[in-house]
């Protein structure tokens, strides 16, 4: 089964992070997620990351420290995602690529579904305050 790479932003803004809805249509659609997406032949990660949260939420940010990389299987497929920090200096994110966004706290992370490749980085992100104070 090939792996298909994936790049996800953790952009954390007053003690919220950004998270973003799939399309019901989408692989796992309605789950929330961080937003991001598929590698292309050639880019890099960060690369991959700023123009998918171009196309997808109308932003540009500031790729900083890689944070997780976790490879995950479905029965489907197989994943490799990177998960970096990333500072958003200006502009609001809108719901271009996504169902919908949302801006949570440490405490509202469990009040949404994620895939099952993040629970890792979720438990993380749950026990982790220093994070959130960015």
């Amino acid at each position: 089964m090939p792996t298909i790479d994936v790049s996800a932003a953790l952009v954390f803004r007053e003690g919220k992070l950004l998270i973003t809805q799939r399309h019901a249509e989408a692989h796992l659609g309605g789950l929330w997620e961080f937003p991001g997406g598929k590698r292309e032949p050639g880019e890099t990660f960060e690369q991959c990351l700023r123009r998918e949260l171009v196309e997808e939420l109308g932003i540009e940010v500031e790729v900083g420290a890689l944070l997780e990389e976790i490879t995950h299987e479905y029965p489907e497929r197989c994943v490799r995602l990177q998960f970096f920090l990333c500072i958003l200096p200006a502009g609001e994110p809108q719901a271009f690529g996504c169902a919908a966004l949302a801006w949570i706290t440490r405490e509202q992370l469990g009040e949404y579904s994620f895939p099952a490749a993040d629970a890792r980085l979720l438990g993380r992100l749950r026990r982790s305050s220093e994070l959130w104070s960015a």
